[in-house]
């Protein structure tokens, strides 16, 4: 049967259906170039699809970059080979000038799906952000509207954004890195085997008044990525090197906070590859909860979708003259007053649903580090 491939997360659709079955988007189908004629089972492992994936499917080639020049290659201080020090670390804030007990990052993938309630959505993690206010902020899968919408926040004003506004709107998503704290540099490391253009984004920052650095960095690792003929695109290995490259790019310094989309499962993907003197925040701090921040069964917006509970985004951390003291996870709760339907098969028949809007597919994390 004819088959038109969901523009938002690549998943195939019989041509009968207006909606994709995984995320819910509207089917665009412009020309017969759009329609996939396969003669595979239309039932699928319930894995398939179950992660976003990216805007466009999946292919063998290479996304190629625009040519960005050096604009988001702010070098003002060597990056690597930072001198290690055992002395007590304190925390400046950039705005008053005292001394702070403590430093909080969020890490978010907001999802890229504009044409649910994006704007309230965007809103709704604008709340989060004043209600917590991380002094470094991680976001994926922001596209340049998402960008448009954070820019005009008035929250935004408290922040330095590691992209300018002609790279954001050049790009399809993407990562970016907000800070309160004086920024050293912000660079991006491409990863060499990505098909979907995942990078590495880094910002030093200084903390104790410029005596030491903190690197923060984050990531969108591959993307699972299913399709016909055997629907084993899962991306493992490119994932795990992917990661391997980024715990080699960023392990020589001493103080280092690396959170984001790994887009990790454990028991396909093994062990996250740390080295020593890493620790993964989660488990260092709360060992006996599951940490699921995708999760189809809490989060109610997904309950249509299928089965999906994994603890995809991830604080992983080597320091030194700091510690983790607490993690958690945000944008847990609906927003209040908004829903939105989606149409669900249920014993053969066609059920309209009312469901809550949450800010992202995702949970937010949120951790907090603090002098030793």
């Amino acid at each position: 049967p004819s088959k038109w491939a969901c523009k938002a997360c690549t998943f195939l659709n019989l041509y009968n259906k207006s909606n994709c079955e995984i995320c819910g988007t509207r089917s665009c189908l412009s020309s017969f170039d759009d329609l996939k004629v396969t003669n595979f089972n239309d039932e699928a492992d319930s894995s398939v699809g179950s992660v976003f994936l990216p805007l466009k499917p999946c292919n063998k080639r290479k996304i190629r970059e625009p040519n960005l020049g050096n604009e988001d290659c702010i070098e003002l201080g060597g990056f690597r080979g930072i001198k290690a020090s055992n002395k007590a670390v304190q925390i400046e804030d950039s705005h008053s000038g005292s001394i702070k007990a403590s430093l909080k990052i969020l890490s978010y993938n907001v999802w890229f799906r504009e044409d649910l309630e994006v704007h309230k959505r965007m809103k709704a993690i604008g709340d989060l952000i004043q209600l917590h206010s991380p002094d470094i902020i991680c976001f994926q899968e922001v596209t340049p509207m998402i960008y448009d919408i954070f820019r005009g926040s008035n929250w935004w004003k408290g922040y330095r954004c590691s992209i300018s506004d002609n790279t954001a709107s050049l790009r399809a998503y993407f990562c970016i890195q907000l800070s309160k704290l004086p920024v050293k540099s912000f660079r991006r490391e491409p990863f060499d085997n990505s098909i979907m253009g995942r990078e590495l984004c880094i910002t030093e920052v200084e903390v104790s008044g410029g005596e030491t650095t903190l690197v923060v960095a984050t990531t969108h690792l591959e993307s699972p990525c299913p399709a016909p003929p055997k629907w084993d695109q899962m991306y493992s290995k490119e994932r795990v090197e992917q990661a391997k490259a980024a715990i080699n790019i960023l392990e020589n310094n001493p103080n280092v906070i690396f959170g984001g989309d790994m887009n990790w499962d454990d028991k396909l993907d093994g062990r996250f590859p740390l080295t020593d003197g890493w620790i993964d925040a989660w488990n260092e701090l709360r060992p006996a909860e599951d940490g699921w921040t995708y999760d189809t069964k809490s989060n109610q917006m997904l309950s249509a979708n299928r089965t999906l509970r994994k603890r995809l985004d991830r604080f992983l951390c080597k320091l030194n003259g700091f510690k983790v003291c607490a993690v958690e996870m945000i944008g847990v709760e609906p927003i209040p007053g908004l829903s939105y339907t989606k149409e669900k098969n249920v014993r053969k028949e066609k059920k309209l649903l009312e469901l809550p809007v949450l800010p992202s597919d995702h949970y937010g994390l949120l951790l907090t580090i603090s002098s030793q």
